[in-house]
């Protein structure tokens, strides 16, 4: 089902689907925005990462996500994977009975939103997957940008799931996927990975550079389309994961107070 331009007021349950624990990145930013009362994630950490996986097994893994969120009265999905965002959408959105919302187009959009000059460097950071689908840079391009750089640090992911948010091992991987860029006015931290070593990411560069990852770019795409009509005061969070649900859950503790 292709969701609708705008999003009922009466929509308060989301689901929320990424390969391992980066999407509660995307989770704090939806609590913080409090656009829903209830939230249920699913993180596939049995089979993380995905970026390094081909279109077709990304889909086949976001499909029986779906089916996953088919057990929940939910009224909307938000695919906070962007290897799931760039290549298995229009699976998901025509079997699934409810709107189904990526993260790539929020990202341009929050992008076009900051209102950059159009010779501003801007580099994307993201896994093979969705680096290799070329959807960021394409919608960067129509967006009037010339000066635009994609990079997979594919590393950084399992950096990341081990919480290394800082330290050799960290610096030493930026400076091997950074050390010939030219320092960029813009990163979209095209994974929700990135959010976690933002600070790193940006402190990287001489001049820090403006940042945008999913979580809010996503919650200021879902407001800009109307929602919520009032904020929730009360918000509930289910985790489930397909390995380690009580791991998973630590986290969730750890990055968002859950």
């Amino acid at each position: 089902m292709k969701p609708s331009s705008s999003i009922s007021n009466a929509s308060t349950k989301v689901g929320v689907f990424d390969s391992g624990a980066g999407g509660l990145t995307v989770v704090k930013s939806l609590v913080a925005h409090r656009l829903f009362d209830e939230i249920i994630y699913y993180g596939d950490t049995a089979r993380v990462p995905y970026g390094p996986k081909d279109p077709a097994t990304i889909t086949r893994y976001a499909l029986e996500a779906l089916e996953f969120f088919k057990n929940f009265d939910i009224d909307l999905l938000i695919t906070a994977c962007n290897s799931v965002s760039a290549h298995a959408l229009p699976e998901l959105r025509a079997n699934a009975n409810f709107p189904v919302y990526g993260v790539i187009e929020p990202g341009i959009m929050a992008l076009k939103n900051r209102h950059l000059s159009p010779e501003s460097r801007i580099l994307v950071l993201g896994t093979r997957a969705t680096i290799g689908s070329g959807r960021y840079k394409s919608g960067i391009a129509k967006l009037g940008f010339t000066n635009i750089e994609a990079l997979a640090p594919s590393l950084l992911v399992p950096i990341v799931e081990e919480g290394l948010f800082d330290g050799p091992v960290l610096q030493s991987t930026l400076h091997h996927y950074f050390k010939d860029l030219q320092p960029p006015d813009a990163i979209i931290l095209g994974c929700t990975h990135f959010p976690l070593i933002a600070d790193a990411i940006g402190n990287y560069f001489p001049n820090t550079p403006l940042l945008i990852h999913s979580g809010e770019a996503i919650a200021e795409y879902l407001q800009s389309h109307g929602y919520p009509a009032q904020a929730h005061p009360e918000i509930r969070l289910e985790i489930f994961a397909s390995e380690n649900p009580d791991g998973l859950k630590k986290i969730a503790q750890k990055w968002i107070n859950y």
